[in-house]
């Protein structure tokens, strides 16, 4: 492949890919066998303020790289513009030894600035001081120990004689009621049941992975 054939289809690719990716995305082609690496194609070039013949990086310095770094791969990076901006960047080279060689590569900076914003939005509008089923109930704690006295009435013993069954039938009655969307329902639980958080959270997991409910109504 000729430096101009190498060159025809990485501009191709830098282009295809700036229009798959959208404005944000800018695309580019190095002269990587020139010290100061200019660039010989660019897409987007917004992101960065640059056009073709710029020596700028995308850090925004004109430094000559050295030895290693003008043929190595780098695979999405973070990189901070002049201005600001956060971007990940590619860079991916082409490379013909001997006469008539050429060293080309492939840049690709995406500028994600926007989803970090819009990130912080969502998290944000998803952020919720309390549950609404504690907040509706004055005294959530007594709402919960009411629920648990009724699952507790079902299964008809003391809490000093309850069997593993007893626990999770207990257990299975309190998540129908919604009882653990009650904030610190757990350590609540584990409490009035005599047993660990863990051993609650357990009891859960099995529910959640489908153990059958025992039947100890006789």
């Amino acid at each position: 492949m000729t430096r101009g054939e190498a060159f025809e289809f990485l501009d191709r690719t830098a282009r295809g890919i700036a229009e798959m990716f959208g404005s944000s995305c800018e695309t580019l082609v190095h002269d990587m066998g020139d010290p100061k690496h200019p660039i010989l194609s660019i897409y987007n070039g917004h992101v960065s303020g640059r056009c073709v013949g710029s020596t700028m990086d995308i850090l925004g310095t004109a430094k000559e790289l050295d030895s290693q770094a003008l043929t190595t791969d780098f695979v999405n990076l973070y990189a901070t513009t002049p201005a600001g901006q956060q971007i990940k960047s590619s860079t991916f080279h082409l490379i013909q030894e001997g006469e008539g060689g050429y060293n080309l590569a492939l840049g690709i900076n995406f500028d994600y600035t926007s989803l970090v914003y819009a990130n912080r939005i969502l998290v944000d509008l998803m952020n919720a001081q309390a549950d609404l089923q504690s907040a509706m109930w004055q005294g959530g704690d007594s709402r919960l120990s009411d629920i648990f006295d009724e699952c507790l009435a079902t299964v008809g013993k003391p809490v000093s004689t309850l069997t593993k069954a007893d626990r999770l039938k207990i257990i299975a009655l309190l998540d129908q009621k919604n009882a653990f969307s009650f904030r610190k329902s757990v350590p609540f639980v584990s409490k009035r049941l005599q047993v660990s958080r863990y051993t609650v959270y357990k009891y859960l997991g099995e529910l959640a992975g489908g153990e059958p409910v025992p039947d100890v109504s006789n």
